[in-house]
């Protein structure tokens, strides 16, 4: 394709992309594929000769657009938001054009030093102590890998990568039962081992409790298994729960024990100031992260994960062939030992555009209008006679039940949930996720994306209440 050909069908697919933006509420929230039906319309294999754009993009909307979720849509209130915005997309447009790799400083120093830079921004905004450094991780699952990683090198003198594990002490990592499930993955890819994961139990309010920590801690040394890292989490995926960090903290620093916060979903919220109380005690920690794909209208893949000892990180992770080094190793940030992975995407660029165009207050306008939806839903739903609130409004995100007749506790309430949450989904106007609470299955609502206003949230409840009564 020459440079006339690309500009053309770049245009096209600026206005499709336009279209699609425009049109979205016209689809249905989950796609209504059924499994295999995508794959079967695919050929066997692929093309042997080049094909025309309009052929490819004729395919698009017949067999790709109907397989999609539309994660976008203003009644997407399923898992947590995976935000986009307009300026974070002609950002991707250009890094997918610029097609850098910034693994090294000299590989691209724009790219490296914009991501120190912006990083520092969002350090700034959201309340981080001075000290602390950032990088953009993929995702938090990775940032918690690093964690682990880090703490576990921190705990075995720096053995680890050295002499592997065997023969070294056991080492425990610590967690609230309502952690996510990256925190047991990690565990297993760093070779703790799933067995020495402590479920920490969780107070009414399903925050990590601090003195059953201790107690498990203690449990742990008079067993000669020695405490590697507790994660902390503000904003559970289940219930949005957020640990009190100020004597997690305490505790860590007592024992010696490294000190993750996975604040991914909640993290956005500490941009409201009203909201920093959440992270009080966050000085003590050794590494911080959150997504501003999530819930700051940043494109996905953009994890801002802050390190109060960026050393002990690369010191964990630092390899340096000699391809790999430069006339500037050790004088600069070289960002390919910040991670697991070592090419890096140009990720900053979508972050600074998103920032500069809607500049924080913007952000803070969206936070807040949709933190007050979600205490709207939340007293609909307790007004509302045949439904209960089960827990929140935590921020955005509130999870609640279908009880008609004040139905008994049991399977036959689970199941009636369960019916309620698949015929919603079916249904197209909304698109909602199950939790558990206290073994209860429950619906959960996450309030979040860009575009949604409150007849959105209307709508969905309508359609919610009205499918339930009619099961």
């Amino acid at each position: 394709m020459d440079i006339e050909r690309f500009r053309q069908h770049a245009q096209e697919a600026v206005e499709r992309m336009a279209a699609y933006l425009e049109g979205i509420e016209e689809q249905p929230v989950r796609s209504r594929t059924r499994p295999g039906q995508i794959a079967a319309a695919l050929p066997e294999a692929a093309p042997e000769e080049g094909e025309p754009m309009e052929a490819i993009f004729a395919d698009l909307d017949r067999i790709v657009l109907p397989g999609l979720t539309h994660w976008q849509h203003p009644r997407f209130l399923a898992y947590f938001p995976a935000n986009s915005s307009p300026p974070s997309v002609l950002a991707e447009m250009l890094t997918a054009a610029y097609a850098v790799n910034a693994m090294l400083w000299q590989t691209s120093p724009a790219a490296t030093e914009m991501e120190t830079t912006v990083l520092d921004w969002l350090r700034r905004a959201i309340g981080l102590p001075q000290g602390f450094t950032g990088v953009i991780q993929g995702t938090a699952s990775e940032a918690t890998l690093c964690a682990l990683l880090t703490a576990r090198e921190r705990a075995l003198g720096w053995q680890g990568n050295e002499a592997g594990l065997f023969g070294q002490p056991p080492l425990a990592v610590y967690a609230s039962a309502e952690a996510h499930s990256s925190v047991e993955k990690g565990v297993m890819i760093a070779g703790f081992g799933r067995r020495h994961l402590r479920p920490i139990a969780t107070d009414d309010a399903f925050a990590m409790r601090p003195e059953a920590l201790e107690e498990a801690i203690r449990a742990d040394l008079e067993a000669g298994i020695r405490p590697c890292c507790v994660i902390a989490t503000l904003g559970t995926t289940g219930v949005g729960a957020s640990d009190p960090l100020e004597p997690i903290g305490e505790i860590c620093a007592r024992h010696g024990v490294f000190l993750h916060v996975d604040a991914a979903w909640a993290g956005s919220a500490l941009l409201l100031p009203e909201w920093r109380h959440l992270a009080a005690g966050v000085e003590r920690a050794d590494s911080f992260v959150f997504n501003p794909h999530k819930w700051l209208l940043t494109n996905f893949d953009c994890s801002a994960h802050f390190l109060r000892r960026p050393e002990d990180l690369t010191r964990t992770l630092s390899i340096l062939p000699a391809y790999l080094q430069s006339r500037e190793t050790g004088q600069v940030i070289d960002y390919r030992d910040w991670g697991i992975p070592l090419g890096r995407r140009f990720r900053a660029l979508k972050l600074w555009f998103v920032l500069r165009s809607y500049g924080l207050e913007g952000l803070r306008a969206m936070l807040r209008r949709h933190i007050d939806l979600a205490a709207e839903f939340a007293g609909w739903i307790r007004e509302t006679a045949d439904f209960e609130l089960v827990t929140g409004p935590n921020l955005a995100l509130v999870t609640f039940r279908y009880r008609p007749g004040g139905t008994a506790e049991g399977k036959a309430l689970d199941a009636l949930n369960e019916r309620l949450l698949h015929a919603v989904n079916e249904d197209g106007r909304t698109y909602l996720t199950p939790t558990r609470v206290r073994e209860r299955y429950v619906l959960r609502a996450s309030i979040g994306q860009r575009r949604t206003e409150r007849h959105h949230v209307a709508e969905a409840w309508q359609a919610i209440t009205g499918i339930a009564r009619g099961l």
